[in-house]
């Protein structure tokens, strides 16, 4: 499990920890590690035509002095020192002394690189780049590219890319993950992601942040015993799907039964297409909510939005057991947000960014913030889907995936997920912890259906069993 701070939880830290240290210590320790990095991506450093651009600030530092462990290694690298009043004296004299170069911005060079190493802005910058500095990012994208703790254009506490930014390969983050690496445009923005440690961890304040990994999952998913039952396992119920959407039942209904629940039971608006498909669903026809015993409900996939699908979605809220609501049910709850405020069991909203638009504000440029004010304010653990999706739960806990794919972009993909949280809270995790359980896996999923084309939903639903066998494998 990793943590994720704030540009500004990260800068408290660093200010702390420079009161006890040598000066210069903190970035000889981060350009030390970002040298391994860029040492370790290029394979031979010897002859290597390594560009840095070099802003004026910290970021600058480090790469000046990154580089210059690369040069006295054979590198030939040439320093491109976007404001030469402020660069780093001690950086530039490091890296003059070791053999490299420092000249005028060149975007013919940069294309002409094996490896850029972007040191124009650091974790204070909101904005997106501005003159020169946007040509250079241009130019770079084609060429190896590894970003000094954050790509510069990117906001580092929210993911924000207001403007132009650079796009790299390889983020290089000292101390700890920062928000804006993981979430919104940002995400997109900073490939692969590397971690250097300079001491932070011991003065920084407990996360409130996480990025789950395969064996946090692998901990965290049910595993029956010996004493297990159909029962003991947990019961998922379903109110899915319509006459006009009787697929979206057929989804949601499927990813719960291979999510691990012992037991579904369906009572929704197609119970003939359920019964067709899994003989092994227990279909209610003509019963109520309450009637209906089950450790968790999944609401809303294809339900509509017209008064049936309300009163069902009213009676299904009003049980005392873990809630699932999505797609339609999100529209409904728009309409009576009270059905959710007044719940006294937990409720997970699964919105996309028009749905969450439905029930709360934004999500803006700042979709962390916005996720988490939505959950206070609904009393709910609300899951924002995208690129990156958040979860978060009342009282700040969030939750950030860094899997999937934009090919889940498809139809019923939702409904595939919705099943799946389901399932995990029917088998006993809590809220937050299930609904990011289950965006983890279906995203590998996705990214496992996709490996041979465009996938439909239900090549992500037949992916689960596999995705989930080998996350528990290791």
């Amino acid at each position: 499990m990793q943590a994720v701070y704030s540009a500004a939880e990260i800068r408290a830290a660093e200010d702390t920890l420079l009161a006890t240290v040598a000066e210069g210590a903190l970035m000889q320790r981060a350009a030390r590690g970002l040298a391994v990095h860029c040492a370790a991506l290029l394979g031979r450093v010897y002859g290597a035509r390594v560009v840095l651009l070099v802003g004026a600030g910290n970021n600058g530092g480090d790469a000046l002095f990154a580089g210059a462990e690369l040069a006295t290694r054979g590198a030939n690298v040439t320093a491109m020192l976007l404001d030469r009043e402020r660069a780093h004296a001690a950086g530039v004299a490091a890296l003059r002394r070791a053999g490299g170069r420092c000249v005028d911005p060149d975007v013919d060079a940069v294309r002409d690189a094996d490896l850029v190493v972007d040191g124009i802005v650091g974790i204070g910058g909101t904005a997106g780049l501005r003159g020169i500095a946007v040509d250079l990012a241009a130019a770079a994208e084609g060429v190896l590219t590894v970003a000094v703790d954050v790509p510069s254009g990117v906001d580092a506490s929210t993911g924000a890319v207001s403007g132009a930014s650079v796009r790299a390969d390889v983020t290089v983050s000292f101390g700890a993950l920062k928000t804006g690496l993981v979430v919104g445009p940002g995400a997109e923005c900073s490939g692969q992601l590397r971690l250097v440690a300079i001491g932070l961890d011991a003065v920084l304040p407990p996360p409130t942040v996480h990025v789950l990994e395969a064996a946090d999952i692998r901990d965290l998913l049910p595993e029956p015993d010996c004493d297990d039952d159909k029962y003991t396992r947990g019961v998922t119920g379903v109110a899915a799907g319509s006459a006009q959407y009787s697929g979206a039942g057929v989804l949601a209904t499927g990813a719960a039964l291979v999510g691990g629940a012992g037991m579904v039971r369906y009572l929704g608006l197609a119970p003939d297409a359920v019964r067709t498909r899994y003989p092994e669903v227990v279909v209610h026809a003509d019963s109520a909510p309450h009637d209906v015993q089950v450790q968790a409900w999944v609401v809303g996939p294809g339900l509509g939005t017209g008064d049936d699908a309300s009163a069902l979605l009213a009676d299904v809220l009003s049980t005392d057991v873990p809630v699932i609501a999505d797609a339609d049910a999100i529209t409904l709850i728009g309409r009576r947000p009270e059905l959710v405020r007044e719940r006294s069991a937990p409720t997970v909203l699964t919105p996309h960014d028009r749905e969450f638009a439905r029930i709360a504000d934004g999500p803006g440029r700042d979709r962390l913030d916005a996720v988490r004010r939505a959950a206070d304010d609904l009393r709910a653990t609300v899951l924002l889907k995208g690129n990156a999706t958040i979860i978060a739960e009342p009282g700040g806990r969030a939750f950030v995936n860094a899997t999937g794919t934009p090919w889940l972009g498809t139809a019923g993909s939702g409904d595939v997920l919705s099943g799946l949280i389901g399932s995990l809270l029917a088998g006993g995790l809590e809220c937050g912890v299930a609904a990011a359980v289950a965006t983890f896996i279906h995203g590998v999923a996705g990214q496992r259906a996709a490996s041979g084309g465009p996938p439909t939903a239900v090549d992500i639903l037949n992916e689960l069993r596999a995705t989930m066998a080998s996350i528990r494998g290791g």
